[in-house]
């Protein structure tokens, strides 16, 4: 198939004629926990399914880490942050990563405590620069500067980024820290 001067280049997506609408990817950094059954397989499965959604792709991955318990929790978290490139809304990507929880097993019920055991748990943590301040979504994550287990991966993928409430750097945040929770290294096939 060969293109002619001044036409646009083709694609697999059909236009009917219209002029194509350039998409608007947004930066997002997605944290990953799991606490129950094979907590790398299901971390895995999350990273697999998020890779699939349409207009969204994975830019990076930090290490996994194994994070003591939370709350009522018994069992410690194998906790990851990555880094996606999508054109989904706020809204829309957590309706997408709450389908997906539901997928690998995740039980939501009225009367599940906040820091309950989960297959899996995928937190929107920041948004481009955006904060979003609604009932179903809190953006940034409203834990995230409290959390060793959050900041550690983030920092890994963006020491530099700043806090879009806070006006400070991930880094600082991580520094400046009082989280006495245990948060560990894992090693890359353990």
């Amino acid at each position: 198939m060969t293109q002619g001067r001044g036409e646009e280049p083709k694609s697999g997506l059909a236009t009917c004629g219209a002029r194509r609408e350039r998409e608007m990817f947004h930066r997002v950094f997605i944290g990953i926990g799991s606490n129950l059954g094979n907590r790398r397989a299901y971390y895995q499965k999350a990273l697999a399914l998020i890779a699939k959604l349409p207009k969204t792709r994975i830019v990076k991955t930090s290490s996994l880490y194994e994070s003591e318990p939370l709350g009522d929790a018994k069992n410690w978290y194998v906790n990851g942050v990555i880094e996606i490139e999508t054109s989904f809304s706020p809204p829309q990507l957590l309706h997408r990563l709450q389908e997906i929880e539901l997928a690998i097993g995740r039980k939501r019920a009225a009367d599940t405590k906040k820091w309950a055991s989960r297959k899996i748990d995928l937190d929107i943590l920041l948004f481009d620069n955006q904060t979003v301040d609604s009932r179903t979504l809190k953006v940034p994550h409203p834990e995230l500067h409290h959390r060793r287990f959050v900041l550690l991966p983030l920092c890994e993928l963006a020491p530099h980024l700043t806090h879009p409430r806070l006006g400070v750097t991930i880094t600082d945040l991580l520094v400046s820290l009082k989280d006495d929770k245990r948060v560990m290294l894992l090693p890359p096939h353990a």
